[in-house]
């Protein structure tokens, strides 16, 4: 099989090589977006949207813009990590602070949350875009994105923002690949989502839930769980983690306990016995 190979790596990287399919894929994107110009990217610093940005700006340099948004759904590190990110690739960034528990509609949190949250981020982009004079804003959903209960996705199409990565047809594991060969080190960063996703649907969102939430899982990852969601049920947790990581938590589970009650203000602390699933939340939505 033919591959490429890239002399960026280091010893927590795979080997830096691509198969001809990814390296097809790799190509298609870099005429994508040599097709639109100038491009406005939604950069949130994870892998995703971080391959695009990168490729993009080496792609497109100048003519490539980074927009940001800070936001309470996001934690402390996240925020952070967006913005030295865009240093180290060395695009231009635009940051925008977002305040989305004061939205009622979307504190009141129906299933219909992710919809609204994302529809006033791209019309608020979308203004951005032109006051800015780029007329192509992309964001990076990649395949894996169309599938589950993704309300969101609905908004952002609805306002003419593009995937390249779904039109180059890249799935996770491509992007990530590719990701560790242009030797980003967020290559293999646990997949993450907003802090709104640990609330059950129906349950207001205020930013003191989500900030026990951010607490509870910042403490968590700091014990070294790879993949971790701390489920938000009033004065209970539930905590999910990998299969194989759950007699972990078993072991440490006064510790844990103990910590949750007097850092992050739960007064239960329980264990999700199927593990971590993205769109845990969302599996109401199916039953019902």
């Amino acid at each position: 099989m033919t591959t490429l190979t890239n002399e960026k790596t280091d010893a927590t990287m795979p080997k830096p090589t691509l198969t001809a399919e990814l390296a097809a894929k790799y190509r298609e994107l870099v005429a994508l977006l040599q097709g639109y110009g100038r491009v406005m990217v939604a950069f949130s610093g994870g892998v995703d949207s971080t391959l695009l940005l990168k490729v993009a700006w080496d792609t497109l340099g100048e003519n490539v813009l980074a927009v940001t948004k800070l936001s309470p759904l996001m934690t402390a590190e996240e925020r952070e990590e967006a913005l030295s990110l865009a240093r180290m690739i060395g695009a231009r960034q635009r940051t925008i602070e977002t305040n989305e528990p004061a939205m009622a509609e979307f504190a009141e949190n129906t299933p219909e949350r992710c919809y609204i949250c994302r529809l006033s981020l791209c019309k608020t982009l979308k203004q951005l875009a032109r006051e800015e004079g780029f007329e192509v804003l992309v964001d990076g959903a990649n395949t894996g994105d169309l599938g589950d209960y993704r309300p969101g996705m609905r908004a952002v199409e609805e306002m003419g923002v593009l995937h390249p990565l779904v039109t180059a047809g890249f799935n996770k594991q491509d992007i990530r690949q590719l990701a560790a060969y242009l030797g980003l080190p967020n290559w293999n960063r646990p997949s993450a989502s907003c802090l709104a996703t640990r609330v059950p649907y129906g349950t207001t969102i205020t930013p003191a839930i989500l900030r026990q939430v951010e607490v509870a899982e910042r403490y968590l990852k700091r014990q070294g769980f790879s993949q971790v969601r701390v489920r938000y049920h009033q004065d209970i947790a539930r905590i999910e983690v990998l299969p194989a990581e759950m007699s972990k938590l078993l072991a440490m589970a006064a510790e844990v306990t103990d910590h949750l009650r007097r850092e992050a203000g739960f007064h239960y602390v329980t264990m999700d016995l199927l593990g971590f699933r993205s769109g845990s939340m969302n599996e109401v939505l199916a039953a019902g």
